[in-house]
């Protein structure tokens, strides 16, 4: 299909307007919506909160009657379907909108062409396909969790210069700076899930929570605890936040206290660890779509070498810990990769502070 230059621009605003809500939509995903009469917007809005009205809606409101007669760009097909809101696309015909630009269709399969239909058939012209790739990236956990019922996992690594995530004794604070560390806020505020396991738990007593930013929700934390060892006096158990045990042994009778601890007890098995894989699909049900995994190198890695690992985001420092420290990785040698293409690609570099963001995808959606 071919759009016009003014229609990008409109749809780039819709996509700005989309990425306001990435600390709040979930499971929902993030959509912006732009009303415009020509060369002039009349209406915008974005999705802010599951169970709370789409972009379209918020959009359609501040247009008023200017909607009829309009184009209504939308990041995401309108949906279709009665939800816990009503179904957008009834929404934008009701309001009389000429035609309607998504930049793709919607995988869930309540929508799944759907809402476009509807609107073909009302007689609206629809089109779609606009800066599709751009409104992909946006919602990468929503799309992974209906296309391949797994969440999109990203794992966050710090690192000083040599590669040494804490010192022979255990000690990292701090490797990186606070730029780097408020960066990390703003990928926890991103996901839905902060992964991490029982030695990171026994040893750091972390509690993995968003602090220094806003936000109407905080990310649930899931432990992987194979024999169960999570004291009570934890903070991701006192502190009142949502966490998730993952186990395959029997749940002591002290979690029964607490409403905000869910167990999940995989089936034992021979190597008496938890199936990563197996997790993920579980998670998907679960309505995790963006899942962080902060953890030490034996889990990092173990979630690597599975190949459960769809980003990865190092933050370097300039210390230098010494041949002593704790490896950021625990992987076996490699030697096949120098004859071939590396199996990661570089998406961006920054500078925070005195440190280094490295981000690395290997599964693009």
């Amino acid at each position: 299909m071919i759009f016009s230059i003014q229609d990008e621009q409109y749809m780039r605003r819709a996509l700005d307007l989309a990425w306001q809500g990435r600390f709040s939509t979930s499971p929902n995903p993030r959509v912006g919506c732009v009303i415009a009469q020509g060369e002039q917007i009349v209406g915008v809005g974005f999705h802010v909160r599951a169970g709370e009205p789409h972009a379209e809606v918020h959009a359609l409101r501040q247009a008023g009657a200017l909607a009829r007669g309009a184009t209504a760009y939308v990041t995401l097909e309108p949906c279709s379907h009665y939800g816990r809101t009503p179904p957008c696309a009834k929404g934008l015909i009701e309001a009389g909108v000429a035609r309607v630009v998504a930049a793709m269709q919607d995988p869930n399969p309540l929508v799944a062409g759907k809402g476009l239909a509807m609107l073909a058939q009302a007689g609206i012209v629809v089109q779609h396909g606009l800066l599709a790739d751009e409104a992909r990236a946006l919602n990468r956990g929503f799309l992974s969790r209906i296309e391949r019922q797994r969440p999109f996992v990203r794992v966050k690594i710090a690192a000083s210069l040599d590669s040494k995530t804490a010192l022979a004794d255990g000690r990292s604070f701090w490797i990186t700076g606070a730029a780097a560390r408020h960066d990390v806020q703003i990928l926890r505020a991103e996901s839905c899930a902060i992964l991490t396991g029982i030695g990171t738990i026994l040893v750091d007593n972390p509690r993995l929570n968003v602090r220094e930013i806003a936000t109407i929700r905080q990310p649930i934390r899931i432990v992987l605890d194979t024999h169960f060892r999570l004291p009570e006096s934890a903070h991701v158990v006192q502190d009142g936040g949502k966490t998730w045990v993952i186990t395959l042994t029997d749940t002591p009778d002290w979690v029964a206290k607490y409403s905000n601890v869910r167990v999940f007890r995989q089936p034992e098995n021979v190597s008496q660890q938890i199936n990563l894989p197996e997790l993920w699909q579980t998670l998907a049900q679960e309505n995790i779509g963006e899942l962080m995994i902060e953890a030490g190198a034996t889990l990092s890695s173990a979630a690597i070498a599975a190949d459960c690992v769809d980003e990865i985001v190092l933050y370097q420092s300039p210390k230098i810990l010494g041949e002593t420290g704790k490896n950021a990785f625990r992987l076996p040698e490699n030697a096949a990769i120098l004859a071939r293409e590396a199996d990661w690609r570089t998406v961006s570099l920054q500078t925070l502070g005195d440190d280094m963001k490295w981000v690395l995808q290997k599964n693009v959606l």
